[in-house]
Parts: structure tokens; C-alpha cells; sequence
């Protein structure tokens, strides 16, 4: 079967599912999208992965990637490769230190975290993204994918992150990192960032 190539677009909180996310994959070459509702611990080890930031103890799938490389195994790619009764599969295509391919199952929240860590490519097959796959026609219009994935309403009642400075929010950031609450980190990240690239 032809794979078909995806990116990660999006990490949400699931309105389908309380206390639980979603992961929306797109095709590289397409306008689909495929939104996979995911636990809060793989939705915290993706956002870190895609943050670029560094736990002060490895997180699980930290440790496995570097299990792995201690062996010199590395993921070439992870496919979607199966959806039964709306759960979706997959695996992890490994090469060993002999150049041999080796074929993993996995969750697919745990490889898509893992295909991150290891700058993997992510792929599917079209009958997955036909059964499951949302299209966007345009960026006016309402689309599936945000019916299906949207972030809840914030209960705090905290000040938002607009009115920190940003000397306040890199110390804010240190605090919540060493408190291991990647969540909120990645929030702050996105904050000094937006501040970072409208100063340059």
C-alpha cells in the first residue's frame, strides 16, 4: 500500500473527551487532517519533544530514545497503520547496528512522541485518512477539525501571559520547568516567543 506522509498541525485539548487531547496530523502534500485523541501524559511528552525542551530527569520516552541510541537503533519511521472500531495503531520501523529493518508495534501517541525525538518521518495509508481523515477547505470556513479538537474555555482566573514582562516570564518559565509542568511551560514558550520574534 502507497504510504502517505504527515505532520503534526496541531495539539489540542479533546472536546470529545474530558481530561484527555488530540494530536491533528496533515498530509504533507494535501489538505487533510487526522485528529487522534490522546492521553495527558503523551500530550505533555509531545509538546515537550516539539518545544525543544529539556526535562531536568528524562521523561519516558527520553529514556527509551536513549536506550535505543545506546544500541545504535534508530526509528526511520513510524506509520499509522491500522484504525479498528476508532483506535487507531501503529508501528515503529527501526534500523538495527547490522542495517537490518525491524518492525515495532506501538501506541500511536508513544510513536508519534518517539518520531519526534528522533526527527522521524510520520506516514499512513489513504484508507485510514479516508475513514478518519477531516479535509479543510479553506481558513474562513468552520472545519471539522476544529468542531472535533478545540481548546477548552480556561477556568483561572490568573492574569494572562500578555501582561507579564518578559523578565517575569523567563523566571515564571524556570519555576513551572522545575515543577515538570510542561504544559503550562509550553504556554509561556509560545508567549516569549511571539514577544521575541515581534522585537526582531
Amino acid at each position: 500500500m502507497e504510504k502517505v506522509e504527515l505532520k503534526i498541525v496541531a495539539l489540542s485539548h479533546s472536546v470529545t473527551k474530558s481530561h484527555n487531547y488530540a494530536v491533528v496530523l496533515g498530509e504533507t502534500d494535501g489538505d487533510r487532517r487526522l485528529p487522534i485523541v490522546i492521553g495527558g501524559f503523551e500530550a505533555q511528552a509531545i509538546a515537550v519533544a516539539l518545544e525543544s525542551m529539556s526535562p531536568n530527569r528524562p521523561l519516558t520516552h527520553d529514556l527509551f530514545k536513549n536506550a535505543l541510541e545506546s544500541f545504535n537503533i534508530e526509528i526511520k519511521e513510524v506509520i499509522i497503520n491500522n484504525l479498528l472500531d476508532g483506535i487507531f495503531y501503529a508501528q515503529l520501523v527501526c534500523e538495527s547496528i547490522d542495517g537490518k529493518d525491524v518492525v515495532i508495534d506501538s501506541r500511536t501517541s508513544d510513536a508519534i512522541a518517539l518520531a519526534v525525538r528522533f526527527e522521524s518521518p510520520i506516514y499512513t495509508y489513504e484508507f485510514i485518512l479516508e475513514q478518519a481523515g477531516v479535509i479543510i477547505e479553506d481558513d474562513k470556513s468552520p472545519s471539522k477539525t476544529k468542531s472535533v479538537i478545540a481548546d477548552k474555555p480556561s477556568k483561572s482566573k490568573d492574569k494572562p501571559y500578555s501582561s507579564y514582562s518578559l523578565k517575569a516570564l523567563n523566571k515564571m518559565l524556570e519555576e513551572v520547568l522545575e515543577q515538570e509542568n510542561y504544559e503550562k511551560a509550553a504556554k509561556i514558550r509560545d508567549e516569549i516567543n511571539k514577544r521575541e520574534s515581534n522585537q526582531s
